[in-house]
């Protein structure tokens, strides 16, 4: 059903009641991460810390979810355990359709069960069930022990944490339906200080199609579009992993702690390997016909001979930069099995592998010893990094749960902050250059999708600061409208700004429709606003001195352009969050 107001869930998980309210604000912020941060403002509490009960927990939705295939994200908003500040985190899976069907716009999650518990809403539900059996339970038991006790398929999704986020740690994720996560900033942590372990939204009612005329045939040129022409197969045959052997071939490929940006044995974890040796099969988000979620698999032997058990572990280049090159781990299947281990405690596998890079480093500088690591850690060492990334995710002991706050933490009290890979959080999997470097660590989520600055860094030979400053503003203000749709934002290349005011007047928005790009702004705009008045200072962010080291096909890393970069992008993005007169926005 077309509405010009938002139809929003709040449930207060102190009393295990929840309201639906209706919002309005539809034509101003679209949905998706517009709504989540115009939620955020209404709810949340800025003078007080990320664990309070009293923060909300946000998953918001879009217009053209369920409409158009791709719609197919959530975003969730929270105060992060990372740096206490506003934070977005975008995941796919069943729970976009799920809350669809449940008849929500967003759902609003405040308080703190008063013991571990897993709340359970619909169009016609509304329970929160004691779940104290579970606390302690890996994800994949959670997620078995759950479809049995819920039942149903379907339009149903499952949301839930590991250890990770029950220890509070910062790099904790949120799982949604095996394969997908709410993965960066620490969400699994903000459900872990809620005593949340799990949440299941259930698709329990229906809608209509769009009766205009327009519909049917538009749904079918992007249908075509995304399943019919080669725009979409770089995603579904080898998928994001293909970046791996390119970003290596131009010295661009993070590996060893960023000590080197190539190796030469890089094949044994490159996209074309873990296809040929690993791909059991592709799978896809709820409403989407490209399936680009690669499922690989480690096996097991028993002590009976010939007794073996296989699991499916999802991988993409993020994954495979941070348990892979990162760590010196070069070969395919024991990279999976690091990334398994990472999936069963709820870790977010860039954080804990970029993490694990840097305490490897340390342990060699002689900054740390086997006190602290509990295991003498080696790059290259698959065995003992599976002892690792446990540690981490379960916080072993003082050290662990230290460096489960963030890498920069841990740095502070041990040493090494010259070579830690943290860009506002752990890195992602680019060395690309200076405009990718201050892209991530002034960006509003400190995520390489925040903005393309590895693809700018890649295109573009000339330094020119203002040139290169105002790409990264404008592509954002378009990511954030995509993600205010919420579309995947690799169908980026489809969902072209003409193309989302067709589907919006499609659907029946047409004044979203012909004001796309006020829209985009106020979203911009009031998201950096949340982010500043929860305590970000863009001209404070750090580069680490290895960032400066790194030398790529382009030769030695320019520091000058690098600080131009910041200095001018940090003003801009004082410009773009600047209050109107009277304070509004």
């Amino acid at each position: 059903m077309i509405r010009d107001h938002f139809r929003v869930l709040k449930v207060d998980l102190s009393t295990g009641r929840g309201q639906i309210e209706e919002i309005d604000g539809r034509d101003l912020y679209a949905g998706g991460s517009g709504l989540a941060a115009f939620l955020f403002e209404k709810y949340a509490r800025p003078d007080k810390s990320w664990e309070d009960p009293e923060q909300p927990l946000i998953f918001a939705i879009g217009p053209l979810t369920g409409y158009f295939p791709l719609m197919s994200k959530v975003v969730c908003a929270f105060k992060s355990p990372y740096h206490d500040q506003y934070a977005e985190s975008h995941g796919g899976g069943r729970a976009a359709l799920a809350l669809r069907f449940a008849d929500l716009d967003a759902l609003v999650i405040t308080g703190k069960a008063k013991r571990p518990s897993c709340l359970i809403v619909g169009s016609r539900k509304l329970e929160l069930k004691d779940v104290h059996y579970l606390w302690g339970k890996s994800v994949q038991r959670t997620g078995q022990m759950l479809r049995r006790m819920v039942g149903g398929s379907g339009h149903r999704s499952i949301l839930r944490i590991g250890p990770a986020g029950e220890n509070r740690s910062a790099m904790a994720c949120i799982n949604v339906d095996t394969y997908r996560h709410f993965g960066r900033l620490g969400s699994g942590a903000v459900m872990g200080a809620k005593n949340l372990k799990a949440s299941v939204i259930v698709g329990d009612e229906s809608f209509d199609l769009p009766a205009s005329k327009e519909y049917a045939p538009l749904f079918q040129k992007i249908y075509g579009q995304l399943t019919e022409t080669n725009m979409m197969d770089k995603y579904h045959n080898l998928g994001t992993p293909i970046n791996v052997a390119v970003l290596n071939g131009i010295q661009a490929l993070p590996c060893r702690n960023l000590q080197n940006t190539s190796d030469p044995a890089i094949s044994g974890i490159t996209g074309e390997t873990f296809a040929d040796r690993t791909l059991l099969r592709n799978t896809a988000c709820a409403g989407c016909p490209v399936g680009c979620i690669h499922l690989g698999f480690v096996r097991e032997k028993f002590s009976e001979p010939n007794q073996y058990l296989y699991r499916q572990v999802s991988y993409d280049h993020e994954p495979i930069f941070a348990m892979g090159s990162m760590l010196g781990v070069l070969d395919a299947f024991q990279v999976l099995t690091l990334l398994e281990i990472a999936e069963k405690v709820g870790l977010d596998v860039m954080s804990a592998g970029v993490a694990l890079a840097w305490a490897t480093e340390a342990f060699e500088k002689d900054l740390l010893s086997e006190k602290e690591t509990l295991i003498p850690l080696r790059f290259g060492d698959a065995g003992t990094y599976a002892q690792a990334v446990k540690h981490l995710g379960t916080g072993a002991n003082d050290f662990y749960r230290l460096l489960g706050q963030g890498t920069h933490k841990a740095a502070q009290q041990y040493g090494g902050q010259d070579f830690a890979c943290v860009l506002g959080q752990e890195m992602g999997g680019y060395a690309t250059g200076e405009v990718f470097f201050i892209s991530q660590a002034l960006g509003l989520r400190h995520s390489h999708l925040d903005a393309g600055g590895y693809s700018y860094d890649q295109k573009e030979k000339a330094k020119d600061v203002a040139k290169a400053v105002e790409f990264l503003v404008q592509d954002e203000k378009a990511r954030v409208f995509l993600t205010s749709m919420v579309s995947c934002l690799f169908a980026r290349e489809v969902y072209k700004e003409a193309v989302l005011a067709d589907c919006l007047n499609a659907v029946g928005y047409q004044n979203l429709a012909e004001n796309l790009d006020s829209v985009a702004r106020r979203v911009q705009k009031m998201r950096w606003q949340i982010r500043m008045t929860t305590g970000f200072d863009p001209t404070s962010a750090k580069i680490p001195e290895r960032f400066k080291q790194v030398v790529t096909w382009k030769g030695p890393l320019d520091t000058n352009y690098l600080d131009s970069l910041q200095k001018t992008y940090a003003q801009k993005i004082r410009e773009m969050a600047k209050l109107e007169e009277g304070g509004s926005t």
